[in-house]
């Protein structure tokens, strides 16, 4: 089976678990597992912040970064399409006693205009706008990405009102293939970031948050409180490393060969697809007049596995267990529909 249904379900090289099984290991709880320690420092380096805490999710990391930089009765803004809206359970709600305020944006992206319309007064019964929030790339928006200059307007603007500036960087890696941006830009700009490793990475558990040394610290604390301190975690934190160092250059061949479904598609009268949407390792598309569920059955039977993303509309996400091969058969399977 070729399963399309998310860069989540890649599995473990031999490699990588032999590079796990070497890992030297402590107990991270006292802060003594070398292994996730330098891994931490390592990407807050490459990131341009001042320290990162490894965490099981890409919840976790983002809930703790909201955490930190608001306070109960505030409120951040977000694309209506952003991860933290849709996907963590109203757990901004629940765990930190804030609002969120969602926006429409474009493909998941909001613009520095549509952010300042957001931002509220400060009266006394006025939710406190405290955040601004991106995704990069955009999960629901099809694999969108952030320009620099964008970025930069948004953080700018935050600097402007008093704001912190979130980026939910769950697919950052495939931001910064499809863009060529350095992985320090963001640290410039954003006061708090989440990086996935469990995605198109490849590696089976693991975020990160980074941030300045001082929210981390208040983040380790509520870590353990909400259950996501890990004691030989240095075996999770090296089948990341390994996946940094090995399979973050092979998103490249993820990119091409989703704009290559994304082509066969446009093939196809019985489905749409604006080609120019495909800009990472996502593919979007709409049914013309079937159930995207009664499509996905029929793709299933020939061995292609992808996700309803609407009534009319289906998903597929590459990652590097797919290979050209893979891809010849989906392409198939898409033409003769």
């Amino acid at each position: 089976m070729i399963d399309l249904r998310s860069d989540t379900v890649t599995k473990p090289t031999p490699e990588m678990l032999k590079f796990m099984t070497e890992a030297e290991v402590g107990d991270d709880v006292f802060a003594s597992d070398p292994t996730v320690n330098a891994f931490e420092k390592k990407m807050a380096e490459m990131f341009g912040m001042e320290a990162g805490l490894f965490v099981p999710s890409g919840t976790m990391s983002n809930q703790l970064c909201v955490a930190v930089l608001t306070q109960p009765g505030d409120e951040i803004i977000i694309d209506d399409l952003g991860h933290i809206f849709n996907y963590e359970s109203g757990a901004a709600a629940h765990l930190s006693s804030v609002q969120i305020r969602p926006i429409k944006g474009e493909r998941g992206k909001i613009n520095r205009e549509q952010a300042e319309s957001a931002i509220r007064t400060y009266n006394d019964w006025d939710p406190h706008t405290r955040v601004i929030a991106v995704e990069n790339t955009t999960n629901k928006g099809g694999g969108a990405c952030y320009t620099k200059e964008e970025l930069i307007e948004l953080s700018n603007l935050a600097d402007e009102h008093g704001l912190y500036f979130h980026l939910d960087g769950a697919r950052i890696w495939n931001a910064m293939t499809a863009t060529g941006i350095d992985p320090e830009f963001f640290g410039s700009v954003a006061d708090t970031i989440s990086i996935c490793f469990s995605k198109g990475l490849g590696a089976p558990v693991g975020s990160m948050m980074l941030a300045s040394k001082d929210h981390i610290k208040k983040a380790r604390r509520l870590r353990k409180m909400w259950g996501g301190g890990m004691r030989q975690v240095g075996l999770l934190a090296a089948a990341a490393d390994y996946a940094v160092e090995n399979h973050f250059p092979l998103m490249t061949k993820d990119h091409q060969r989703a704009k290559q479904l994304a082509e066969a598609v446009s093939e196809n009268p019985k489905f749409r697809i604006d080609l120019n949407t495909v800009e990472s390792n996502i593919v979007i598309f709409d049914t013309v007049d079937e159930a995207a569920v009664d499509v996905l059955k029929e793709f299933e039977e020939k061995g292609v596995v992808m996700i309803p993303f609407g009534p009319k509309t289906i998903r597929a996400t590459f990652h590097f267990q797919v290979d050209d091969q893979d891809l010849k058969k989906v392409l198939d399977v898409v033409r003769n529909y």
